[in-house]
Order: C-alpha cells, then sequence, then structure tokens
C-alpha cells in the first residue's frame, strides 16, 4: 500500500524559502507532517517583499509540518556549516536538500555590474555546492536522500546564452554542481536532480526583474513547482538521479494533464503563458 504521506517525518533544509517558490515546496512538504529548516537572509521585512523567515516558518506550522527559521548567508561557509548542525541537532538528521537561493539579473554583459555578476555567482553556484557538499555526510545515513536544485537544463543555443550571459552562467552552474554531486554519490544511493518550469511562474522575482504585472498575469503560480517537486522528493534516490527535469514532464509522468487550475490568473490559456528561458 502506498504510504499517503511518504514525508511525513522527513527533514528537508532548504536555502531561501521566505516566499515564492521556495515556501510553496516548504507548504507542501508541511501538509504531509515534514520538518523543515529554512536558511535564509530575510530576519526583517523588505519594503516590496513579502515574507520573512519568520512568517514562512509560522505557515510551515501552520500547514501541519514543523519549522527552524535560521537566519544566515548561503554564501558564507559559516552560515551554511551552522545551518546542517542546527537542522541535524534539532531533527536528528537530514533526508533533503533543496537548493531554492537564487539571485537574478537579466542585464547584458556590458551593463551587468560586476557586483551583481558576483553576487549570482555566489549565491546560485558557490551557494548549492557548498550546502550540497556539507549535508552530503549526513544525507549518507538518510533512507532516502535527495538533493534538489532549481536550475534549468544545459541548453547551449544562442538564443540562452546571448539573452543574458552572466545569469545564464549562474543558472547553468548550479545544475552542473547537481549534476556532478548525481555522478560523484550515485554509489551512496544520494539522489541529485534538477527542476525547471516551462513557463514563468507568478513570484516576486518575475514582477520586479522581469516584467511586472503583465508577466505576472502570462504566469503560472508557485504552486505547479511545488507539486512536482514533491513528486520528485518521494521518488526512489538510487533510481531517480541525475536528472534535468521539467516541471510540467514531472507532473503528467505523475497522471496530471489539466494545468489549468495553476493558471495566476484563472482561465488564462496555455497559450497566453509566458515561456521560460532556456528550454527551447
Amino acid at each position: 500500500m502506498t504510504d499517503p504521506k511518504p514525508l511525513a517525518g522527513k527533514t528537508l533544509l532548504m536555502s531561501g524559502g521566505s516566499r515564492g517558490i521556495g515556501l510553496a515546496i516548504a507548504l507542501r512538504a508541511a501538509r504531509d507532517g515534514a520538518n523543515i529548516a529554512l536558511l535564509a537572509k530575510t530576519d526583517q521585512p523588505h519594503p516590496k517583499l513579502e515574507g520573512t523567515v519568520h512568517t514562512a516558518a509560522a505557515e510551515i506550522v501552520a500547514a501541519g509540518g514543523q519549522a527552524l527559521p535560521i537566519v544566515g548567508d548561503v554564501r558564507d561557509e559559516d552560515s551554511i556549516t551552522e545551518a546542517v548542525l542546527k537542522t541535524q541537532g534539532e531533527f536528528g538528521g537530514i533526508d533533503i536538500v533543496v537548493n531554492n537561493a537564487s539571485a537574478i539579473d537579466l542585464s547584458g554583459t556590458l551593463e551587468l555590474a560586476t557586483k551583481r555578476f558576483d553576487l549570482m555567482q555566489g549565491v546560485n553556484v558557490r551557494g548549492t555546492f557548498l550546502l550540497s557538499r556539507a549535508a552530503i555526510p549526513i544525507l549518507r545515513e538518510a533512507e532516502n536522500p535527495h538533493i534538489l536544485s532549481l536550475s534549468p537544463p544545459l541548453n547551449l543555443s544562442p538564443k540562452w546564452l546571448g539573452a543574458h550571459t552572466g545569469y545564464t552562467l549562474a543558472k547553468y552552474g548550479m545544475t552542473m554542481a547537481t549534476l556532478g554531486v548525481a555522478a560523484e554519490f550515485a554509489g551512496d544511493g544520494i539522489a541529485a536532480n534538477t527542476l525547471w518550469p516551462r513557463t514563468t511562474i507568478a513570484t516576486a522575482a518575475v514582477k520586479y526583474s522581469l516584467g511586472g504585472d503583465r508577466m505576472m498575469a502570462a504566469s503560472r503560480t508557485p504552486e505547479i513547482y511545488a507539486d512536482a517537486a514533491y513528486h520528485v522528493l518521494v521518488q526512489p534516490s538510487r533510481e531517480y538521479t541525475g536528472q534535468t527535469l521539467i516541471v510540467e514532464d514531472v507532473l503528467e509522468a505523475a497522471g496530471v494533464t489539466d494545468f489549468s487550475s495553476y493558471a495566476a490568473v484563472p482561465g488564462t490559456p496555455d497559450a497566453e503563458l509566458f515561456p521560460d528561458v532556456f528550454l527551447d
């Protein structure tokens, strides 16, 4: 008989997660009764962005999970070490790592400030590598260990390589780090996969970085990402690893074929949704 709540009692350590996609993934796991540790910088409310690590923790508890908010910077090795040790100490282990934290700047090469380039490399690539690495010794002890990074497949089309080189490097770096871990630790039974959507997702990053309310209206909700992530994280780790997965493909394999409920504006036809980068 299939376990109706396969993530019950499992411990998930996530970078970021104060809002948006990361919080949606955390809440989906919390509905099973999972333990969620969040390593995030947002300790105090942001003037433009809703949510802090503390409000996210409250939502996780309300959804049925246990929460451990950890204020820290995924670029900082000491913060990562502290987060891993606190999570292990609080919940007795780590079953899942979600590399959710990500910085975005779609400026062209000549316009991209070096500071922004370094931020994207630090959060996206360094953060993914360091958090995954720090958790691996504990993941080795888990029954069904998973690492999931929210990053795209490696599409070398000039259309995307030339569109925003700095951001592309950072997101592809997340993917390469994850695929490398998958190959290196396959013998330990640690799954490592990436997950990316076919359309833009209605988050603050989309609103403020990609195109405002028009783009938000042509997007899907974070819940589509969360439901797909859930399906990935309950798979047998020794059999389901080293893949660059697409949200909609994962859901279709799980039997979901109607995505209309995920439209950020109900009733929006698929043809009017804005396709995400890196896929075509």
